[in-house]
């Protein structure tokens, strides 16, 4: 082993002896490895070239990985050519140093315990290496200080190094895959043989597409005034509550139907969201809450509902002007300190990308950030709720129902997301052409006006929420209803306004 203690004498200063580090560690698992090339198997999933501290350690290390790729023996005599010019080899001795590797055959029965040790100490160093910068950042003063950007960088490298950290992927046994299936249709059993994911907060719609499944992306579309914040508000809010009186009856978190929630409001602020909410619980309008214009009774009713909600565990971000990769790092941050299950971004045109292609190419935008949201779904293992506004060709047409081209600035929104719900209201256009109320004397507008209403109030305060895709089940239709007062959709009260199943 002298050989290997003289690297470690001559590693570069850059990377101080200080640093966490096994040498040692590092020559004994190469060796192993050009001794039986079969254990490349077990670690090349989880150790990586740069894990290794002696940078000509994790050269070998490539070189290694790429012979055994293309199924060639990986040895020191294979090997040899490939290094004959390598500075670093030459100080050791030149390719001489891979046989003296192979010195001693026991390392083999080791390797495993090689590789994880060199792989937590690459940890340890990355870690060094995010406290360093952190610290030189915060000290160096001679440019424009911008410490939340500092903060939200450092946190973006902390959670690298955390992933980096946990479990390898590898492929699964097919009784670990139906595992999470079992447990799935366990959930929709025990809560009445419909809702096998997190609950939407509407049984209609729990029935025609199961919940909210982890780590799907869905889609809540419309035009302004359809009421999708007011949708996505309800959902985050529903799977919320239902977590917080799951939790008072004891029953597991991994076995309820709802899970904290976070909303990110691009548009409305947390008190307007707060607002908003209170008044779906006390049936106060929002209007009326601004104003002040309630009365003591209803002052009763507001504070018995603002208690109630006082450990409901829904948190608001209403940051303006995120991109996306800053509401990744937010969104990673509360899945580790609150344990959030759910995500609701209100909307998605009002995120920016990584910026790197300009203003020029919107839809290219629009693609990065839908992609990215669906990586955040999968990655924290939550289902993702973006809100898109919806392209003007809907108002074109006669039959204003929303379809899937209709989304606006990028195919990309379609082809990412699990589920695409479109929120369609009728009323909402009838209510845009109400004419003027006639004088008793004006019969003429009498007719008209009655024509108008004979159409409106057959409508009035009914939804429809369009399962316009659905990776799951089928599309189709579900009829709810939609208070504009309080802006809470809720399920229709008459038997006969069920899901419509004729479609998809």
């Amino acid at each position: 082993m002298a050989e290997v203690i003289r690297i470690a004498e001559t590693a570069p200063e850059a990377a101080p002896a200080t640093l966490p580090q096994n040498v040692e560690a590092e020559a004994a698992l190469l060796g192993a490895l050009m001794i039986d090339n079969r254990l490349v198997e077990d670690v090349q999933l989880k150790l990586q070239p740069h894990h290794f501290f002696e940078p000509l350690h994790g050269r070998i290390y490539e070189a290694v990985l790429r012979m055994t790729d293309a199924n060639r023996i990986a040895n020191p005599v294979t090997l040899r050519p490939l290094f004959d010019s390598d500075e670093a080899m030459k100080q050791v001795g030149g390719p001489a140093y891979l046989a003296q590797l192979t010195g001693s055959g026991a390392a083999v029965i080791g390797a495993r315990d090689f590789a994880a040790q060199i792989y937590d100490l690459a940890l340890l160093r990355a870690l060094i290496g995010v406290g360093r910068e952190l610290v030189e950042g915060a000290l160096d003063t001679s440019e424009e200080i911008a410490p939340l950007q500092q903060i939200e960088k450092a946190e973006t490298e902390l959670y690298k190094v955390a992933e980096e950290g946990g479990s390898a992927g590898k492929a699964k046994s097919f009784a670990e895959a139906t595992k999470d299936a079992l447990e799935m249709a366990e959930r929709a059993l025990n809560s009445g043989g419909h809702l096998s994911g997190f609950t939407t907060g509407l049984d209609s719609l729990n029935a025609k597409i199961g919940g909210l499944h982890k780590s799907d992306l869905v889609i809540v579309a419309g035009r302004p005034g359809m009421g999708k914040s007011a949708l996505g508000t309800n959902m985050a809010f529903a799977a919320a509550r239902r977590f917080m009186r799951d939790t008072e009856e004891g029953i597991e978190p991994g076995k309820s139907a709802g899970t904290p929630a976070v909303l990110f409001s691009l548009e409305m602020s947390a008190d307007q969201l707060a607002t908003r909410i209170l008044s779906e619980q006390s049936g106060i309008t929002s209007e009326n809450l601004r104003t002040g214009r309630i009365s003591q009774n209803e002052f009763r009713e507001l504070a018995r509902a603002a208690a109630e909600l006082q450990s409901l565990p829904l948190y608001i971000d209403d940051t303006p002007g995120l991109t996306i990769a800053a509401l990744r790092t937010r969104a990673r941050r509360l899945k580790r300190q609150k344990n959030i299950g759910l995500i609701v971004v209100d909307y998605l045109q009002l995120l920016s990308g990584s910026g790197r292609g300009g203003n020029e190419n919107r839809v290219q935008e629009i693609s990065e950030i839908s992609r990215g949201l669906k990586q955040l779904a999968k990655e924290l293992d939550v289902p993702v709720i973006g809100l898109s506004q919806l392209s003007r060709a809907v108002e074109q047409r006669e039959d204003k129902r929303p379809m899937l081209s209709d989304l606006r600035e990028s195919g990309s929104i379609e082809q990412d997301a699990d589920i695409v719900l479109f929120i369609y209201r009728e009323d909402y256009y009838l209510k845009a052409v109400e004419p003027d109320y006639p004088m008793p004397d004006e019969l003429e507008k009498l007719a008209k006006y009655e024509a108008w209403k004979e159409k409106y109030d057959p409508v009035a305060g009914r939804a429809e929420v369009i399962v316009a895709k659905q990776r799951h089940g089928s599309t189709g239709i579900v009829r709810v209803r939609f208070d504009g007062r309080t802006t809470k959709f809720s399920d229709p009260a008459d038997e006969g306004y069920l899901p419509d199943t004729r479609r998809g």
